[in-house]
């Protein structure tokens, strides 16, 4: 018994090795880190810090209790996804897209979303489809509150489950590196109330077209979908002739 009892003694504590110093910093950080970037996001997205606004470091820091560590790494992220700009001698601004990269940019995901709906209704669970109609359901209660953030970001896990459920890795990565870019767009794209009524009843025809597994139907309504919100951004009243749209385009869609 006194030989057991002086073996527990010298035997290693295996919880203190588990939370030893050394790893709960890293832990710490990296959660801060995923934090600031998430929050900065959101408030590019959401048009509380709109294109071209300059990025003031120190206030920054004050106003989200951060050092300047965190902060800078955060804008490193944010610069990788295209939604600020830095620049040695001016700092780090806003994004602020052209009126043609802008159509260009609406114009390709439009392609990337139709893609997705056609292979997703070939690919898809329906667990899967459960998922997508439990929030449709909630993205629309949102819509009646009149609650934006809480409907786009209902939105947008809609669209992204679309894209994952068409079972294509190279597709995935190419959606999500250019959706980033269109994020504050495709969130402004629903001030107008007309245009935030339209945008709903197009996802009620997607959850009627996935349930069906009609990929050609599903693919022309995210086609459009994402063709509507280019206009509604760019304040476009009807579709351009070709002499009307930007420079070099033409409305051969």
């Amino acid at each position: 018994m006194q030989n057991s009892a002086i073996e527990l003694i010298n035997k290693p504590d295996q919880t203190e090795q588990q939370t030893s110093p050394a790893a709960l910093p890293k832990l710490e950080r990296q959660r801060l880190h995923d934090t600031v970037v998430e929050h900065l996001r959101n408030l590019i997205v959401e048009a509380v810090l709109m294109p071209g606004t300059k990025l003031n470091e120190r206030e920054l820091c004050e106003t989200l209790g951060i050092s300047r560590t965190p902060l800078r790494e955060a804008l490193k992220v944010l610069a990788a996804e295209g939604l600020i700009e830095i620049s040695p001698n001016r700092g780090a601004s806003v994004s602020k897209m052209t009126e043609t990269e802008i159509w260009e940019t609406f114009e390709l995901m439009s392609g990337l979303e139709a893609m997705s709906g056609e292979l997703a209704c070939e690919r898809i669970t329906p667990v899967e489809v459960a998922e997508i109609k439990a929030l449709h359901y909630a993205m629309l209660a949102c819509k009646a509150q009149n609650d934006l953030p809480g409907y786009y970001s209902r939105n947008q896990a809609i669209h992204n489950k679309i894209n994952e459920a068409a079972r294509n890795s190279v597709l995935h990565q190419t959606y999500l590196g250019l959706n980033r870019r269109l994020q504050a767009l495709r969130f402004k794209s629903n001030f107008r109330p007309e245009k935030w009524d339209s945008a709903a009843h197009d996802h009620d025809e997607m959850v009627k077209a996935l349930e069906a597994r009609d990929g050609k139907r599903l693919a022309a309504i995210l086609r459009q979908h994402l063709l509507d919100k280019r206009d509604a951004v760019l304040n476009v009243p009807v579709p351009p002739v070709a002499n009307e749209a930007p420079a070099g385009k033409t409305n051969n869609q």
